[in-house]
């Protein structure tokens, strides 16, 4: 039966140490590409950076002339109305028909607005009105038919305040930039999670390999002491104690394949894959040792971390907020300009026969005399928020440097652990096979030997942590210093540099 079951749980864990073709062998590129076609908060960041760019569209779409054409095809009214001057009511009739054209282009760089407008109608009206004259009484019935049309050119342009038009383009283009830079953001982040993700299954199926082997060992030392023991050469006691030696890495071994299942889900959940998809993963996890210039990563994260760019958006959306604020009970005036021309006559061709000019200037200002404090307390707190985003700036671009300092030092310290961890294993290797050998010629128990293989184990599983370690801080390198040191190249996503390209 122990057999049975050895074979059953080498079998199982063959299907993630050895290549199969039931499988899907993925690599780690492989896993960022699945991740970033299927993760939800990555799908999540590129909707709300297709919006931003959606309502950028729009902002720019207002800056162009718009059209508006308002039909009124009938109008029908009758009504009693009171003539104060005459003292007397009639009643009149009112059938119309009326049409409006608007073209209106705003000026981006005045805030001001020119219009072209023009007003048609047709008119047709009947009034009915009481004749008041004791020699002639009776009722006057007036009727007039005709066409009216009015056509003017007006501007309008704010005085003594900020350019709104500006600033609501301003705004929408920092949120598109923002939310482009959130985007590379998460894919920066879901490349560090799907990397930790990948070398925690590498390290159980690592796990795997070795309690296999461990288990193996186990086997043979097991069939060295029972053949002894049936010899007369070793106590019975020594069997007893082998056999638990072997039950107990035969369950080193079922612990560790489930540990595999459990992160192998969680991996296929991180990534978006079916959990019942048959998966490998692949990796060269060799150690080459990579040059860093750590004068060259602090100026390249000074000058290219995309948290600083969001950190100098929120302080030119607070800028912009105490300009908005500062016009608060503003003094500010508005120019009206207009020039028309106005004609009516009961025959279409004949309606500009007599033109009417109809120019128009106004100038109109609003005047604040007492706002018991508002406008100083609200500027003041805007300047508040301001100062504050500065702070934050400055503090982020001090984390950046401790951040980079700490994992070049890392990196250095791993370098030697990985040095270290290597000789340790060799050792450990060539101290089993040494103890194996007195094992077997009866100098050494079973509780000895099993101490010599745990150790060895243990020095395989710290060489292959160690080499991990070493990837994930190279990992985190290029991420806080955004300059990959492996290729010598810039770490700035692609899709970023073209998003950005997209708003300027």
């Amino acid at each position: 039966m122990k057999h049975l079951k050895f074979i059953f749980a080498l079998g199982f864990a063959s299907v993630f140490v050895l290549n199969s073709y039931a499988q899907k062998i993925i690599t780690l590129e492989d896993a960022m590409l699945i991740s970033l076609e299927n993760s939800p908060e990555i799908r999540q960041s590129r909707i709300n950076m297709e919006q931003s760019r959606e309502l950028l569209n729009a902002q720019l779409a207002r800056l162009k002339s718009f059209f508006s054409l308002n039909v009124a095809p009938i109008e029908y009214s009758v009504s009693d109305s009171y003539d104060e001057y005459f003292s007397q009511w009639y009643k009149s009739e009112r059938i119309s028909s009326s049409g409006g054209l608007l073209i209106a282009q705003p000026i981006k760089w005045t805030d001001g607005t020119l219009s072209l407008r023009n007003n048609f109608e047709y008119l047709n009206t009947k009034s009915d009105v009481n004749n008041q004259d004791p020699l002639n009484p009776g009722t006057t019935t007036k009727t007039y038919s005709g066409f009216n049309n009015n056509f003017f050119l007006s501007y309008n342009q704010p005085l003594f305040t900020y350019n709104r038009t500006q600033m609501n383009l301003k705004r929408n283009q920092l949120s598109l930039e923002n939310s482009t830079l959130a985007y590379s953001i998460q894919m920066l982040s879901m490349e560090r999670m799907v990397t930790q993700a990948f070398y925690t299954i590498y390290q159980k199926q690592m796990s795997v390999q070795i309690s296999c082997e461990e288990f193996e060992n186990q086997k043979v030392s097991l069939e060295i002491i029972r053949s002894k023991v049936e010899a007369g050469l070793s106590a019975q006691e020594e069997l007893l104690q082998g056999e638990l030696n072997y039950a107990t890495s035969q369950s080193n071994l079922d612990n560790a394949l489930v540990d595999l299942e459990n992160s192998m889900d969680q991996f296929k959940q991180l990534i978006g894959l079916p959990l019942d998809e048959k998966v490998e993963i692949s990796t060269d996890i060799n150690y080459i040792p990579v040059l860093v210039d750590l004068d060259k990563a602090i100026e390249n994260g000074l000058s290219q971390r995309l948290e600083l760019t969001q950190r100098k958006i929120d302080l030119n959306n607070a800028e912009m907020d105490l300009i908005e604020t500062s016009a608060t009970n503003e003094f500010k005036g508005d120019v009206n300009l207009s020039i028309g021309i106005m004609g009516n006559n009961e025959q279409f061709i004949n309606m500009y026969d007599k033109p009417t000019r109809s120019p128009q200037v106004g100038v109109s200002f609003s005047i604040p005399i007492f706002d018991w404090g508002e406008r100083k307390a609200r500027i003041r707190a805007a300047e508040l928020r301001v100062e504050s985003k500065e702070i934050d700036l400055k503090e982020l671009e001090k984390d950046i440097v401790i951040n980079i300092r700490k994992i070049y030092r890392n990196l250095q310290n791993l370098s030697t652990q990985i040095a270290i961890a290597e000789q340790n294993e060799k050792n450990a290797k060539l101290t089993y096979e040494i103890n194996l050998e007195r094992y077997k010629n009866g100098d050494l128990t079973s509780i000895d030997l099993e101490r010599y293989q745990n150790q060895l184990s243990q020095k395989k599983i710290n060489l292959s942590n160690a080499l991990i370690n070493y990837k994930l801080e190279l990992l985190n390198l290029k991420i806080q210093s955004l300059w990959d040191f492996e290729r010598n190249t810039s770490f700035v996503p692609l899709e970023f540099q073209q998003n950005l390209q997209n708003v300027k």
